[in-house]
């Protein structure tokens, strides 16, 4: 009868993480922990593990926990346990267990570390390297080589909510000789930063910060919707996360701070900053859909950061779904995943359904216990990063802050920066008050007295008169770096502009809801420029469409052409401020989808452009006689010899293929009424206007010019 695989898992008192990985190991790649097992395959797993529990003990033997606690090394099946000291480095547990150092080194490498031979290791990462080396260990709780090993209770392994493994602290170098081992990324970062606050404490483990990222609707928003058990997507414009999102999440005891990164490519400087301050990311893809685009985007932006990946293969519950598909796609980003032996965790998941997603938490766990290691000084002022800032009508600005460093009090005065303000209430991810935030927690806070944009530094002063300082000191700095950047032109600039004429500007005014928002509209518009028509933003913030960006928008706006537009982001024109925008002849649009909004900006570029014509030909006459007309002018009697020749359209007269004239048809006539057109084989009068030199045996061409669309 068929086993599910997270069944076998807790028979054989394994992780599901650790199941998958074994049974990729023996050829059964792919698998999810609702995958259903035969009884052959299951039974071949219950033997390659060999009566034991998959943590090195039988499953007679106590647990991990209680291990030993006589310290007579007799307890119950480990009495052959080879006993390891704490803070072992990585040669002398290789002569411990018997094996070379570089088998340990690729175990690390397998984890997702490269730390040298004297990188000294935790009692968990000790564990968890004997584990996938088959060795049955124990770890002395403290002290050198042979602590715990007799005398009361001191032996029994440490291991992990998640049964993963930790280095002790972030490895940045070894201590002599050898090459040096790599950062551990998000932990060693944490050590740089709260080194500048030199504080007394030291640092305290903080919950990990993950970013999901993806393409869009991919079902990032539906995956944070699952583990936060509440609804998110159903109120999205278009199905598209409008704006970052912070959100905490629990599990065994382990809380977990999320980032939700919009999937649009409109918004990736967005996913750019969200990937700045995180420690891990998840990137969300499709299994019916594979790699796409933002994907792509997804891939690079966590590179740049540093930071480790997670893939959650979603969807696998669609007929077409086809995880292993975006396994192999993955190879051609450079992404190794674990089941073909490299280091990227991928996960099947159903956001929809819910399944995998125990799996999915257990292996974020797992990356930012042995990868991450996040710590942080929870002491002193805090500092943070503006994750979200809007607008709101009765409370003013809510600013979203990811506290980093620190601990954010209710009272704190606080400058992000242009801008600052005294904190006045603060809420949590779910919206109730809280007093206090420390570090990798989401808070929303009200108090600042206007809003900063999205990615400002947050930073605890001591008083209200210093915040005012500070901020009119970036302000004036912000002023004169626009002042210098609008006057700075080169001679190349001037010559340029001289040779080929000023670029034609549609000017704009931004209003949106929220400042990330707004922040990627603007980005995204900015980028729609060619050298003939660019996209001149005026002025972009948050609220809705007031007088005052109506009266800038015409202050700034050619007297003969209207080039000027209000654009409006999930956002609407306030009381009487439409009658303002009739009145100065402004037009204001208003848009819940941002690619929506970027055609409406591309048609207003568009008609701005220089039209651009072409040649198209209608017919050709042979002048056959000429009938003069009292004062001298001349009808040309004529036989259409092929298409048609249309009453006030161009021609060329041509005598011995050489061109005589270029101008209207001024009249056109059968026999003696008038004619609008004359089709081929037959005759009829005309006149050209503004020539009179006209001859039998002349041919008369007839053509019009046609306006060409223009696109950017």
């Amino acid at each position: 009868m068929p086993i599910k695989v997270y069944d076998l898992a807790k028979e054989l008192k394994m992780t599901n993480s650790e199941m998958v990985r074994l049974l990729a190991d023996m050829g059964h790649k792919g698998q999810a922990p609702s995958n259903d097992l035969e009884d052959a395959v299951a039974a071949a797993v219950r033997q390659r593990v060999g009566g034991t529990n998959g943590t090195g003990q039988t499953p007679d033997a106590p647990a991990a926990d209680g291990a030993d606690k006589t310290g007579s090394g007799g307890g119950g099946g480990v009495s052959d346990a080879i006993e390891i000291p704490a803070n072992i480095t990585i040669k002398d547990l290789a002569d411990k267990l018997g094996v070379a150092g570089s088998e340990i080194q690729k175990v690390l490498m397998s984890m997702g570390v490269l730390a040298a031979l004297n990188q000294r290791l935790a009692p968990d990462a000790v564990l968890r390297i004997a584990q996938k080396l088959g060795k049955t260990v124990r770890t002395a709780s403290g002290g050198g080589p042979g602590s715990g090993s007799g005398g009361g209770g001191g032996s029994a392994p440490q291991r992990t909510a998640a049964g993963a493994a930790a280095p002790s602290k972030p490895a940045t170098a070894p201590a002599s000789g050898g090459p040096a081992a790599r950062p551990l990324t998000g932990g060693s970062r944490a050590v740089a930063v709260a080194a500048k606050h030199k504080s007394p404490h030291g640092l305290a483990p903080r919950p990990p910060v993950i970013t999901v990222m993806g393409h869009v609707d991919h079902g990032k928003t539906t995956l944070l919707d699952a583990l936060r058990k509440t609804s998110v997507a159903a109120g999205e414009s278009g199905g598209i996360t409008q704006h970052i999102g912070a959100y905490q999440v629990e599990t065994d005891g382990k809380r977990m701070t999320f980032l939700d990164t919009p999937g649009h490519a409109a918004f990736s400087a967005m996913r750019a900053r969200g990937a700045q301050v995180t420690d891990i990311v998840v990137i969300v893809v499709a299994a019916d859909d594979s790699i796409m685009p933002q994907t792509e985007e997804a891939i690079q932006h966590a590179r740049e950061a540093g930071v480790p990946m997670i893939v959650a293969v979603n969807k696998i519950d669609l007929p077409d779904a086809n995880p292993d598909r975006v396994l192999t796609d993955l190879t051609r980003y450079e992404i190794v995943p674990e089941a073909y032996g490299g280091d990227v965790p991928t996960v099947n998941i159903s956001a929809k359904n819910g399944d995998g997603l125990n799996d999915l938490l257990e292996n974020i766990l797992l990356v930012s216990e042995v990868v991450v290691d996040p710590k942080a000084d929870p002491h002193g002022k805090a500092q943070g990063t503006v994750i979200e800032a809007k607008i709101d009508k009765g409370r003013g600005a809510v600013v979203t802050v990811l506290v980093q460093q620190g601990t954010l009090r209710m009272g704190d005065v606080v400058v992000a920066g242009e801008h600052s303000g005294k904190i006045r209430t603060m809420n949590d991810d779910r919206g109730g008050k809280v007093n206090k935030a420390g570090p990798s927690t989401p808070v929303e806070i009200v108090g600042f007295g206007a809003v900063p944009s999205a990615g400002d530094r947050l930073e605890v002063v001591k008083d209200e008169k210093e915040a005012r300082a500070v901020a009119a000191r970036r302000e004036q700095r912000a002023r004169e770096e626009r002042l210098d950047t609008r006057n700075l032109v080169t001679l190349e600039d001037l010559y340029k502009r001289m040779r080929e004429g000023e670029a034609k500007e549609l000017n704009l005014v931004i209003k949106g809801d929220v400042q990330g928002s707004v922040e990627a509209v603007r980005d995204s518009l900015e980028k729609l420029g060619t050298e003939e028509v660019r996209v001149r933003v005026l002025s972009a913030g948050v609220g809705p469409i007031s007088e005052n960006d109506i009266l800038l928008a015409a202050a700034d706006k050619d007297a003969d052409t209207s080039n000027s537009l209000v654009v409006g982001f999930n956002v609407g024109p306030a009381s009487g401020v439409e009658k303002k925008a009739e009145q100065e002849h402004v037009q204001i649009r208003t848009f819940t989808i941002i690619y929506d909004l970027i055609d409406a900006v591309k048609e207003a570029m568009v008609g701005l452009l220089e039209p651009i014509y072409e040649e198209v030909s209608l017919g050709r006459a042979e002048v056959r006689q000429l009938f003069k007309l009292p004062g001298g002018r001349q009808i040309a009697g004529c036989y259409v010899q092929d298409g048609l020749v249309r009453r006030n359209a161009r021609a060329r007269l041509l005598r011995g293929g050489n061109v005589i004239h270029t101008g209207d048809i001024d009249t056109l006539k059968r026999f003696k009424d008038d004619a609008r057109e004359v089709q081929t084989g037959y005759e009829c009068g005309m006149t050209l206007r503004d020539s009179n030199d006209i001859q039998v045996g002349d041919t008369i061409e007839c053509f019009e010019m046609r306006q060409i669309p223009r696109e950017l």
